[in-house]
């Protein structure tokens, strides 16, 4: 985990990761949210709407800019304020992706910070784009 200080970050400064979306992640999510579409529970369904498989739940893409804010960029003195999120591609289960925050805007006196998020698979296509904005709470 990292631990930026607001003094540590500037503008361009880059952090990334890696991950890979599974089965396990796709049922923990279920669990938690209760989100039954069949877009994401059957493949049938999936295929049916012209999909090779169940598309992963977006939001569960989404939600590793948490781990982009609260572990690498700035990490341990991360504290969310806003996300926005476009997403520009499905993913689906076995996808690898790389998710990439730059930092676009380094606010020393209000100890805040706006990141560049992207999110790409193993293509290198971009499936997801944002906008993480989180102050640094590092006194």
């Amino acid at each position: 985990m990292n631990e930026y200080r607001i003094t540590d970050l500037s503008a361009g400064q880059q952090e990334s990761f890696t991950v890979t979306v599974t089965e396990d992640m796709m049922a923990k999510f279920r669990a938690i949210t209760g989100d039954i579409n069949p877009l994401h529970v059957s493949d049938d369904f999936a295929k049916e709407k012209g999909f090779p498989q169940r598309v992963a739940y977006g939001m569960l893409t989404a939600s590793l800019i948490s781990t982009l804010g609260g572990v690498y960029l700035p990490g341990k003195y991360c504290l969310i304020q806003g996300v926005e999120v476009r997403f520009a591609k499905p993913v689906f289960i076995g996808d690898v992706l790389e998710v990439t925050g730059e930092a676009v805007k380094v606010d020393r006196d209000l100890r805040y910070l706006e990141i560049k998020v992207t999110i790409r698979n193993q293509r290198n296509e971009k499936v997801l784009r944002g906008l993480l904005k989180a102050g640094v709470m590092d006194e």
